[in-house]
């Protein structure tokens, strides 16, 4: 009798344990969640704020239209975002939510349309040509540590200036080995507007193929051409044509406004808006990416701001309505 007595006074013992171990847990978890909310309160973490992705196209030293740069503008947009706090992303990391930036720092997205010879070229031993949109942005990246030397080509089937498949296929490998994202542009730039359903996935579907049979990997983003939607949106996202499907996580327009961050209810991955890469004067008074780094610079609480944590979406608890439900389980209000 007193035997068992033991056994069953041991077998009590042995299940309350558990469960203080498991009480324990609970207060470790919401003690580190409270000190995470400090610490994002400390550096004033935004994460369902705007992020400003920025659209560019050639780099040269004389400019033919209002989307050309030069390489000492290009250096200047990049030196300005360095000193601004940003942190480039890419494409691909923005529509999956992805960002991972230190504490107190914004995110931007450089994106690259048409794929130029003027944003990559290289010599016969691989080495980037100075002058160059990749060669600036790596010397920046070099000069401002922490602004990380990344960005997303949408591509054409004019890739850089080369002709046959091995040399454009070099380039895409090069950039990816780079830490560089590769996105669809179509294969022939054309202007979806009012085309056909089968217009629309075929020219879309000609322009993943032209990426997968080159790089291996079908891309996960879009830029429409001329920023034109076709008449139903979703055709740019999801679509086949022949033996070709394709499904975009995030499809960009040409240039108006910052993004909403892929956290906020105010996202759309079906029309993701870019700013032209202009300087404040003329047409471009308001919605150049002078101008709205101007107005984020002035309106910090309105900017997307990280709190150091991938793996947390943090924001002032105000802001909650505004929350994307998919990442409730990521909120970290303070």
């Amino acid at each position: 009798m007193l035997t068992a007595g033991c056994g069953g006074a041991n077998t009590g013992a042995n299940l309350a344990k558990p469960q203080l171990d498991q009480a324990a847990l609970q207060r470790q978890a919401q003690a580190a969640k409270a000190a995470k909310a400090a610490n994002a309160a400390k550096v004033r973490a935004n994460e369902l704020g705007q992020i400003p992705v920025i659209m560019f196209h050639r780099v040269i030293e004389k400019p033919a239209t209002h989307d050309d740069r030069t390489p000492q503008q290009f250096r200047a947009d990049l030196e300005r975002l360095a000193k601004d706090g940003y942190v480039p992303i890419t494409a691909a990391e923005l529509v999956t939510g992805r960002i991972d930036i230190p504490a107190g720092r914004h995110p931007v997205v450089l994106t690259f349309d048409d794929s130029s010879p003027s944003q990559l070229a290289m010599d016969e031993l691989g080495q980037v040509k100075p002058d160059t949109a990749v060669a600036i942005l790596q010397d920046v990246a070099r000069n401002n540590p922490g602004f990380r030397p990344v960005a997303t080509f949408f591509v054409t089937r004019d890739m850089f200036g080369k002709t046959t498949p091995e040399e454009k296929s070099q380039m895409l490998l090069w950039l990816k080995q780079n830490g560089f994202d590769i996105g669809n542009h179509t294969r022939d730039h054309l202007n979806l507007l009012g085309k056909s359903q089968k217009q629309v996935m075929g020219e879309i579907a000609a322009g993943q193929r032209l990426v997968t049979d080159l790089e291996g990997a079908a891309p996960i983003t879009l830029a429409l051409p001329y920023g034109n939607q076709p008449r139903k949106k979703e055709w740019a996202a999801t679509g086949k044509s022949g033996p070709t499907s394709y499904k975009h996580a995030g499809v960009f327009l040409a240039g108006y406004t910052p993004a909403a961050a892929p956290f906020n209810k105010n996202f759309d991955p079906l029309g993701i808006p870019r700013i032209r890469a202009m300087d404040k004067k003329g047409d471009c008074s308001q919605f150049c990416s002078t101008a709205w780094l101007d107005w984020l610079k002035s309106n910090p609480d309105q900017r997307y701001t990280s709190d150091g944590d991938p793996q947390t979406v943090a924001f002032p608890k105000f802001k909650a309505p505004f929350l994307r439900k998919a990442f409730a389980q990521r909120a970290l209000p303070y």
